[in-house]
């Protein structure tokens, strides 16, 4: 299982390294569509409004490699502490921190260090101070428990090889009452496994995508409460046709079984409360008339 999940982390760093080299270098939006990395259209194009692309630097909205925009759903609040896991070129840590205001704050989370890099010059191009950009992995938070109020994440969680403690993380880290409010890439039903490679051809962001009973269910098995999932973009085989017909696949063999598998999912949950009588929350009277 370690060897496996070196693995993976090892093929993630290097393509989002990659991209992430490639926009500092050259500006371009092509840089995330190499053959290695196939996330660009449909997943991670027109996902930002152009008032929200005015907001921040070019380079941050050519590094993202997301499937949604969680800032546009999540409910964030001024004064809020915010976490973006795999943060990447910054994009959603830069905007969750204009909407919390100069008393909230917004880490962004990530184990690459081209992205990181190139997320700290947009952060020093935007100018924004209420901003800290974390160097680590989503499996390991390097925060203490109860440090945030609301969790996002866009189309990254999926890449993990060990979901369930990334999900235990960030139970972990939440404020009692937090949010768990991330884009993802989700999938609908059965999907036999040669199509799932298929499709792996063409976007390397569904790799390791989870059912979606199964995502809820390990979101209540972590401790969460209030899950639910809202499908926030579709795909289907005739957005890849070309692409996966180059690749010598039989686009119209499968088709029956992509349509409507493959969707972006806002995943929405909060941790729970704490009880009444937990230790600084409720004064409690003794009999007697001792606390």
């Amino acid at each position: 299982m370690a060897s496996s999940t070196t693995d993976v982390r090892d093929q993630v760093k290097e393509k989002y390294g990659s991209a992430a080299r490639a926009v500092a270098q050259s500006g371009s939006v092509q840089a995330c569509c190499d053959p290695g990395l196939r996330c660009c259209d449909p997943f991670t194009t027109n996902l930002y409004s152009t008032d929200q692309k005015g907001q921040i630097p070019a380079k941050a909205v050519l590094a993202s490699l997301g499937c949604g925009n969680p800032t546009a759903l999540a409910e964030l609040r001024e004064g809020e502490v915010v976490l973006d896991l795999g943060s990447g070129g910054g994009i959603d840590v830069l905007l969750s921190a204009q909407r919390v205001g100069p008393t909230g704050k917004a880490y962004g989370l990530d184990m690459t260090d081209d992205m990181l890099a190139l997320a700290r010059e947009n952060q020093r191009q935007a100018g924004v101070a209420n901003v800290e950009f974390l160097r680590g992995e989503i499996e390991n938070i390097p925060l203490p428990d109860n440090a945030v109020d609301v969790i996002i994440s866009n189309c990254v969680i999926n890449l993990s090889a060990d979901k369930d403690r990334v999900l235990r993380e960030a139970m972990r880290v939440l404020k009692p009452g937090g949010r768990f409010a991330v884009s993802d890439v989700v999938v609908r039903g059965d999907v036999p496994e040669e199509v799932r490679k298929s499709m792996l051809l063409w976007v390397g962001c569904i790799a390791g995508a989870l059912e979606e009973n199964d995502y809820l269910s390990r979101l209540r098995n972590a401790g969460f409460e209030n899950v639910s999932m809202e499908p926030t973009r579709e795909y289907n085989v005739e957005d890849a046709r070309q692409f996966l017909t180059d690749a010598g696949v039989d686009v119209d063999a499968i088709a029956p079984q992509v349509n409507n598998k493959f969707f972006s999912g806002f995943i929405r949950a909060t941790k729970p409360k704490a009880p009444c009588c937990a230790p600084g929350c409720c004064d409690v009277v003794a009999i007697g008339g001792k606390a």
